[in-house]
């Protein structure tokens, strides 16, 4: 019909016609608007890295006797992947855990290679830290950071690995037309100084350059997919994630994970989170479930009719799947649309902390030694306090929605669009032996040397968020006879290693300990990623304050004085810490010579960081000119020769005419409990390693609605809700999983139960899931 009537036209109706359609197509085409436009393609992806929740030690205290027991909140891998139509692209994943892994980075890698070619590899790949000190360790491949895990932890290292790759993948399938907005602002109440007296060693002349004597500055970078509008955010911030201490045994991504959850439950809150969140929002969790259930209005009296007909249900074997089909934000979840993934990325914390109180001695109240850090010369009694003290989980809270608040501001009013290439540029140094080149004051330059790593006595006084033991203190460059002894025992540092470590005294010769295989890293990655006028500078370690300000100015001076104008004066250059591997820390050259903790534990001598400036004008100098670097020695593959003394889980049990998942210890009968009160309720449980759960829950609060639905409310992502396991002595079969509920201001009126998920070993090894719930209560 169409065909007949178009070709019955005369000429000029027919050009009419031709006109129309294209007009109309232009028309379509200027209605998709920024597909158009947009520079780039934007993915974001997230996937749950949680590891084993029981036996296993947390990484970053390097305290044999924090085993975890438990989960505050689980852990995640959060991706975002940004690339030209027809060119580059880059990966940036941040991880709940301390730090990056090399090991861990390889087999990503060679995962990715297998799925994609060579679309992903180590050259444009970052994988980064933010540093909590509660999450299971293990998952490293040198010998130093594996001691007090009692060696590799193969689960610990699998479920990073599987959910780096997980959250990749998501975030590849997501990539679409869309826009970065980058915005900054200072935060300045959530990290101080934590060694001052090393900062002061710099110079007069450069500390007068800056206003505090650490970073205030938080750096954002805001996602909008042309079709769904904002997919996400990433922010680059500077503090400690030790806001939890190091006698704590819950698995929990600290400050940064919680500012993480805070942020993506206030968006989808919000439904694109147009609205700024007030303080008492954020100080729940910003997710309210009263968006999500009904507020039921029977009277009190009816509520307690309608709980007391739920008793506790008997422990049943159930499929793993129901703990993943429960979780709150599978509900929540929109299918048709990207979910929201914010993540608070660490940078330069070297000598940051979260405890933003102060130092004090546990035994007078008063300020802690300023040099030392000591408290009648003894280490161990000098703590820092979190905002919260001594609650540390209200500290963690705090902290995170200080983070959360700023970023929320920022995300908010973001305006300033990224636009131009996108590139990288990668390579591997040697820095056991690296040679740099030094000006010297009265003109001409000299040649000094890196050195195989090697860690100081102060290294083991630890620091005011985890102090050591013994009678090691900070600021201590002689050390003692006796640990000489005990050093000398493992590996006697040579002349030539003591003399280029100097004035570090040598309790570790971590780059010398090849037995059973390396003790320390020698090779590194360093690496740059660019998106338009942002410039990401990854390192593997952390940098503390002046050293991330030397390195940021120094690349900011090779990429505005070349590049035929490529920047016009305006980047934004942020430090991603702690990513790709880990190699302890980097302070600056007269930060070193005071040798608190940071210096001492700053492995490769005195000029560290005048090396990294030195290689990263390297790849300044090559990405503005277009050229490319060479790689360098590749790294070790260590995985084949790790050990591991974690003993497996042999049998879990129960009393005779116990199941898994009955309830231990109820709640009371006819319980009435106002916002605020802790429910706590204690079931019959099983070894948590035998299940990580991921993407799941071991534990949910259900609130009943209708006639016969229970609906999720809380799960193992809020904040307000704890999983403890524990046995009663450690070979014991038999355990006990205590689930505790602080009912949030935010909680809806109604009946409610606690649920928990678990997983058996039976004496074959086959794993049974089972779940259980308590007897019904009321919150009015």
């Amino acid at each position: 019909m169409v065909s007949f009537s178009f070709l019955s036209l005369n000429g000029s109706g027919r050009l009419a016609v031709i006109w129309f359609w294209i007009s109309l197509l232009l028309l379509l085409q200027k209605g998709r608007g920024v597909v158009s436009a947009s520079d780039y393609l934007v993915g974001l992806g997230s996937y749950d890295i949680t590891g084993p929740a029981a036996d296993v030690n947390m990484m970053g205290y390097a305290n044999s006797e924090q085993i975890a027991s438990g989960v505050h909140f689980r852990l995640r891998a959060r991706s975002f992947i940004v690339a030209e139509p027809q060119g580059n692209r880059v990966v940036f994943v941040n991880l709940d855990a301390c730090m990056a892994s090399q090991l861990v980075t390889i087999k990503v890698l060679e995962r990715l290679k297998a799925r994609y070619g060579d679309l992903y590899t180590e050259n444009n790949v970052a994988i980064s830290g933010i540093h909590t000190h509660a999450g299971p360790g293990g998952y490293l491949q040198y010998i130093v950071y594996i001691v007090t895990s009692l060696g590799f932890v193969r689960q610990s290292f699998d479920v990073i690995v599987d959910g780096i790759e997980q959250s990749i993948i998501k975030a590849h399938e997501n990539l679409r037309p869309g826009s970065i907005f980058v915005n900054k602002g200072e935060l300045l109440d959530a990290g101080v100084n934590r060694s001052p007296s090393a900062y002061l060693n710099n110079t007069a002349s450069e500390r007068s350059k800056y206003k505090y004597d650490v970073d205030k500055e938080m750096t954002l970078l805001k996602f909008v997919d042309d079709e769904w509008g904002p997919v996400g955010s990433f922010n680059w911030f500077a503090t400690h994630g030790t806001s939890m201490s190091r006698t704590n045994a819950l698995i929990s991504g600290d400050n940064k994970g919680a500012a993480a959850r805070f942020m993506e439950d206030w968006f989808d809150q919000n439904s694109g989170g147009s609205a700024f969140p007030h303080e008492s929002e954020a100080n729940e969790n910003p997710r309210r479930v009263s968006t999500i259930i009904p507020v039921v209005h029977e009277n009190h009296h009816e509520l307690l009719e309608l709980a007391a007909s739920f008793q506790p249900s008997a422990g049943k074997p159930v499929t793993r799947y129901l703990s993943i089909a429960r979780r709150v934000r599978s509900a929540l979840r929109l299918a048709d649309r990207p979910k929201f993934v914010s993540a608070f990325c660490q940078s330069n914390c070297g000598d940051v902390s979260p405890n933003v109180l102060g130092a004090f001695c546990i035994d007078t109240g008063l300020p802690c030694d300023f040099n030392h850090s000591t408290c009648g010369g003894k280490n161990e009694l000098c703590y820092g306090r979190g905002p919260g003290y001594p609650d540390e989980f209200e500290s963690t809270r705090i902290i995170g929605e200080r983070q959360f608040q700023k970023a929320a501001e920022l995300f908010n009013k973001a305006s300033e669009q990224l636009k131009g290439k996108v590139d990288y540029r990668h390579a591997y140094l040697d820095f056991s032996k690296l040679e740099v080149t030094l000006p010297k004051k009265g003109g001409g330059s000299e040649l000094v040397k890196t050195c195989p790593a090697a860690m100081g006595f102060a290294f083991a006084a630890g620091t005011t968020d985890g102090p050591g033991a013994f009678d090691f203190k900070q600021g201590d460059n002689k050390g003692n006879a006796f640990w000489r002894l005990v050093r000398d025992l493992l590996k006697t540092p040579t002349q030539e290693q003591v003399d280029c470590q100097q004035p570090k005294p040598i309790l570790l010769d971590t780059g010398e300990m090849k037995q059973p295989y390396d003790w320390a890293p020698s090779i590194l990655p360093i690496q740059m990623l660019r998106i338009g006028q942002l410039v990401i500078l990854t390192v593997p370690g952390e940098f503390t304050t002046m050293a991330g300000r030397r390195l940021r100015d120094a690349v900011r001076t090779v990429l505005t004085s070349g590049g035929n104008g490529q920047f016009n004066g305006n980047v934004h250059i942020v430090i991603a810490g702690l990513t790709n591997t880990y190699s302890q820390y980097v302070t600056t050259f007269e930060e070193y010579q005071m040798q608190r903790y940071e210096g001492a534990s700053t492995l490769y001598g005195p000029h560290t960081l005048s090396a990294y400036i030195q290689e990263f004008k390297k790849l300044a100098t090559a990405l503005i000119s277009g050229k490319p670097v060479q790689p360098g020695p590749q790294p070790p593959d260590l995985l084949d020769k790790q050990i591991s003394l974690l003993t497996p889980v042999v049998l879990d049990a129960t009393p005779p005419g116990v199941s898994f998942g009955d309830v231990s210890t109820d709640v009371p009968q006819n319980a009435t409990f106002k916002r605020g009160d802790m429910v706590t309720v204690v079931f019959w449980s099983a070894c948590p390693r035998n299940d990580l759960m991921t993407e799941g829950t071991f534990s949910l609060v259900e609130i009943f609605h209708g006639k016969d639905s229970w609906i999720p409310a809380y799960d193992d992502d809020d904040f307000c809700l704890r999983f403890k396991w524990s046995r009663p002595f450690k070979l014991s079969a038999r355990s006990h999983a205590t689930i505790e509920w602080r009912i949030p201001v935010s909680a809806a009126p109604g009946v409610y139960r606690i649920r928990h998920f678990g997983a058996s070993k039976g004496l074959l090894g086959a794993i049974h899931h089972f779940t259980g719930s308590s007897s019904a209560f009321v919150v009015a």
